[in-house]
């Protein structure tokens, strides 16, 4: 009889798990699956198990497959099972690809006369995962805000900051999810930084990823009026309730798609822009609507400087501007009143009404 020995944490089993399972048991007649306990497990990666330890073990036991399931007590990094291994003395050592620790595995393995093998994932048959990115889904939002930038955009860009100026901005509402999502793609809200947040990833580190910066998953994630120091990661300097925008604000749907990475390294008036961060710094812990719509003005007139395209006039809008570097997407646009802005909704078409989230 041919014994195969297989070893991993197997903290959440999913699928591609038993696929393994059932590739490794071809290589034999008998497989034998170890699994981390919890304590080797607390001080290699130092967080408690998803499910207990006695569960785990019932869960494998159950499986048709697996044949005999051993606990690894050896505090030995990558090595947890060499007990059960050296004991059981299998004919196979089975490990994935990609297995993190092959080099001590494979030794162990000579030393032992143990046949190592590893198993491609070729053709697999199922999504691909991992335990990660399970505990990760389940910590994400089912829901979250996207934002507008009000004044110094580009100085959330690591290479772009300027230390002691402002990145100023705020979350909005209507909330999106994975299944529902009122606004258009490509819109210059934020919406690729909430995407990778929804489905359990890290926002900064995609939007950096992209070559962005990291002002929409700071602000999607921090929620309200919010004043950030320009640097490489975000750091909030001011955060405030902003019910004095609460119906003034409105989208205008440009018909263009937005595109910030294609646009980053245009030539900018960065004087200006920081500029507009500072005013509407000042402008956000006095709830200065008018010196606001200075800033926003003042952000605008540099995207015109870039060579974006003028956005249309609007009568008793107080300040308008695109939202985000990418040259299309969604304008938003300032108003006194939420009569004027509704007015304005009313009568134009692409147009959103748009709250401020906290």
């Amino acid at each position: 009889m041919k014994k195969v020995f297989i070893s991993g944490c197997y903290d959440i089993l999913h699928a591609g798990h038993l696929q393994f399972f059932k590739d490794a048991k071809s290589l034999g007649d008998y497989l034998i699956v170890s699994f981390a306990s919890d304590k080797v497990l607390f001080k290699h990666k130092k967080r408690r198990p998803s499910i207990p330890q006695d569960h785990k073990l019932a869960i494998l036991k159950s499986i048709c497959i697996i044949d005999e399931v051993v606990i690894g007590e050896n505090t030995e990094l990558g090595l947890d099972f060499k007990d059960h291994l050296l004991n059981i003395k299998p004919d196979i050592l089975a490990v994935t690809e990609d297995d993190a620790y092959s080099k001590i595995k494979k030794q162990l393995c000579l030393e032992n006369n143990i046949q190592y093998i590893k198993i491609a994932k070729n053709n697999p048959q199922f999504t691909e995962t991992s335990t990660s990115s399970i505990v990760n889904n389940i910590r994400a939002p089912h829901a979250l805000p996207l934002r507008v930038d009000f004044a110094g955009g580009w100085l959330d860009v690591p290479k772009f900051s300027k230390i002691g100026e402002y990145v100023v901005n705020c979350a909005i509402s209507p909330l999106v999810s994975l299944y529902e999502w009122k606004y258009k793609l490509k819109s210059g809200l934020g919406g690729s930084a909430a995407w990778a947040m929804l489905n359990g990833n890290s926002g900064i580190e995609s939007e950096l990823n992209l070559g962005c910066g990291w002002q929409d998953p700071a602000v999607i994630s921090e929620r309200g009026l919010c004043v950030w120091r320009s640097g490489p990661v975000p750091v909030l300097e001011y955060k405030k309730n902003p019910d004095f925008l609460n119906g003034k604000m409105a989208l205008l749907y440009t018909g263009i798609e937005h595109d910030t990475p294609s646009n980053a390294n245009k030539n900018r008036n960065f004087e200006l822009i920081k500029k507009a961060g500072r005013l509407a710094y000042e402008s956000v812990i006095s709830s200065d609507l008018l010196n606001l719509s200075k800033a926003i003005n003042i952000s605008y007139e540099c995207q015109l400087s870039e060579g974006m395209q003028e956005l249309p006039s609007v009568e008793k809008s107080l300040a308008k501007k695109y939202c985000g570097g990418g040259w299309g997407g969604y304008a938003l646009y300032l108003f006194r009143n939420s009569k004027d802005r509704n007015t304005f909704v009313e009568k134009n078409e692409n147009t959103e009404l748009i709250e401020p989230f906290i």
